[in-house]
């Protein structure tokens, strides 16, 4: 039997082995994940973990003073609690949902029991961390070495990658937010990018119109961070 991603609508989910994926979904529990809700604070530990479907979380480095960053999103290609698995218990990283949504979440201990036995599942766990390990290092290069314009292409895209449609529901501010950068910034990148056919944006609602423009416009941090996960985390899975 071919399990296909649209089935289960979370790329980590898709890639079970059957027999897993049975013992897993009495556990799964299907949960709202609003726009701003925090699912993990920094610092605190995590009792599920969080497989996002329609929506996207942002995992932001905080400082001191409350200032945040975006070092990495996650959407329906992944799972948000790694440190579940790690072995670190707490992240110093906060994850809030940038774009609300549906997910499905799992009891901590459900998780373990698989990853603990050293097969399929702690393979493809392992597999996706280094993925997302990728893209955060690929998102704090493309914040020092390139201009603005050029992220804000490679941001839409990665996020568009783990939604399931066209369109992101997003105003300027917290895009700004999420990219450390002022609000003005991302205003006259957002209506280049219009004026040149790319998007629409009105209301908070940003459509993509012509992704492979995009494509073209974005630094070549978004194909390093799609070839990675391209090549760690498959499409389906026989099983």
């Amino acid at each position: 039997m071919v399990v296909e991603l649209d089935r289960l609508g979370n790329r980590l989910l898709a890639s079970l082995p059957a027999e897993v994926w049975h013992r897993w979904q009495p556990h799964l529990e299907w949960t709202d994940m609003p726009l701003g809700q925090v699912v993990c604070e920094s610092g605190s530990g995590l009792s599920h973990a969080y497989f996002p479907v329609t929506s996207i979380v942002s995992l932001l480095g905080v400082t001191e003073n409350g200032s945040s960053a975006e070092i990495a999103v996650v959407g329906r290609d992944g799972v948000v609690g790694i440190s579940l698995f790690m072995g670190g218990a707490s992240t110093p990283s906060r994850a809030v949902v940038q774009s609300a949504g549906h997910g499905l979440r799992l009891r901590a201990d459900v998780l373990m029991a698989d990853f603990n036995q050293g097969g399929p599942v702690m393979r493809l766990l392992l597999r996706y961390t280094q993925a997302l390990i990728t893209q955060m290092a690929q998102t704090a290069v493309c914040n020092r070495h390139h201009v603005l314009d050029a992220q804000l292409c490679r941001w839409l895209l990665i996020s568009l990658d783990r939604l399931p449609g066209p369109e992101l529901v997003m105003t300027q501010e917290l895009i700004a937010n999420m990219l450390g950068v002022r609000r003005e910034g991302v205003t006259e990148s957002a209506l280049k990018l219009q004026k040149q056919g790319l998007i629409r944006y009105a209301r908070g609602h940003i459509t993509v119109l012509d992704r492979a423009g995009l494509e073209e416009r974005a630094c070549e941090c978004y194909a390093v961070v799609k070839r990675e996960y391209d090549r760690l985390l498959p499409d389906r899975i026989a099983t």
